[in-house]
């Protein structure tokens, strides 16, 4: 694994992989300190290419073309957890690479995932491997119903998983999820969805920002509101876990770490390598927001302090929310961002607006 030793000084050049709405937000943050951004993604109308400085349009699996987008950037980062592994590891034989492979590949993986977590000693919802029909009967005889079975990799906002009620049969959850490796994790009785956002940078400086509280709707983030309605002992647990974590996986960069809160329990629900839509509300409410965050945790420089100087709430706009633009552009004390993607479609994240109100005691 390469490292930085001195810090990238602005005119240098920071590679990302992935073009969305995330690239798209770290492009502009890194444009505020004076570095450039070169995205690379498969997809040619990505929402980051209008913002940044370079764009590669090819696969992942393109490796001439991963070596010449190498050559041209001091840094590599991602803005997503679903970038081949084998690609990383590529990139970081000839380049640094943030968050590392290790993390890449932990957060890929539901079973590293929730094993890596239970042998750091936090608190994870019973699981167990799923390759069949048969592993998974037996795995609901051990963990009982209700419970969610879900893929091993290449799951998000809902997406490859399915609840297994006590009339649901074992071939029919299987089915759901078109009978790929997965993952049966019992089901957790909570009273809030909260997360963790932190930073960590490569000398093993670490900075936590304050605790949001989640709501979705079909599986999809809806709300994040700070400061959660939690106590501080909760709080204090919270921010503790996803020190332990981020510090567990040598980790640069930002991480995001998603929680259920049950009493005064705190269970940790998956992990995210990198900046995440819980996050978003930094970009309004701090000096230093979770996307400048990444982009110094990941060139070197120092991280900046995640104290929080507003409440707030932030919202996404997903499909046709995007058409209520105007009138919110019009609305005191609230900062809309919109991703510049064309078509708008159902649960498609399109933009999301912070609600500010002054910081209460």
């Amino acid at each position: 694994m390469k490292r930085i030793d001195t810090a990238l000084a602005p005119g240098s050049r920071i590679g990302i992989l992935g073009g969305g709405q995330l690239a798209r937000m770290l492009s502009l943050a890194a444009a505020r300190l004076g570095l450039d951004c070169h995205i690379y993604a498969p997809e040619a109308d990505s929402p980051a290419f209008a913002v940044s400085a370079a764009r590669t349009v090819a696969p992942y699996d393109d490796f001439a073309a991963l070596e010449a987008f190498a050559r041209e950037v001091d840094v590599v980062t991602y803005e997503f957890e679903n970038v081949p592994g084998e690609t990383a590891a590529f990139l970081d034989a000839l380049v640094p690479v943030a968050p590392g492979v290790h993390a890449l590949k932990t957060a890929q993986d539901r079973i590293a995932e929730k094993t890596f977590i239970a042998g750091l000693g936090i608190p994870v919802a019973p699981f167990a491997e799923v390759a069949d029909e048969a592993t998974l009967d037996q795995a609901l005889a051990r963990i009982g119903r209700p419970a969610v079975l879900k893929t091993r990799r290449f799951g998000y906002d809902g997406k490859g998983q399915t609840k297994i009620h006590a009339e649901t049969s074992s071939a029919a959850a299987f089915s759901d999820i078109s009978r790929q490796p997965a993952i049966l994790e019992g089901f957790v009785s909570f009273e809030k969805e909260i997360s963790v956002i932190a930073a960590r940078s490569w000398s093993g400086e670490v900075a936590v920002y304050d605790v949001p509280e989640n709501h979705h709707e079909n599986h999809i983030l809806k709300t994040s509101t700070i400061p959660a309605r939690i106590s501080a002992a909760v709080a204090d647990t919270a921010r503790s876990f996803g020190s332990r974590i981020i510090a567990a996986l040598d980790y640069v960069g930002v991480i995001g770490v998603e929680m259920f809160v049950a009493g005064e329990t705190v269970i940790v629900n998956e992990i995210a390598p990198r900046v995440h839509n819980s996050g978003h509300w930094t970009m309004d409410a701090c000096a230093v927001s979770q996307f400048e965050q990444h982009i110094r945790a990941v060139c070197g420089w120092p991280l900046g302090a995640p104290e929080r100087y507003a409440d707030v709430v932030m919202t996404n706009l997903l499909g046709d929310d995007i058409n209520r633009w105007q009138a919110l552009a019009a609305e005191p004390r609230l900062h809309l961002h919109l991703y510049g993607k064309r078509q708008a479609r159902p649960g498609r994240k399109m933009g999301h607006f912070n609600r500010v109100t002054p910081r209460q005691p």
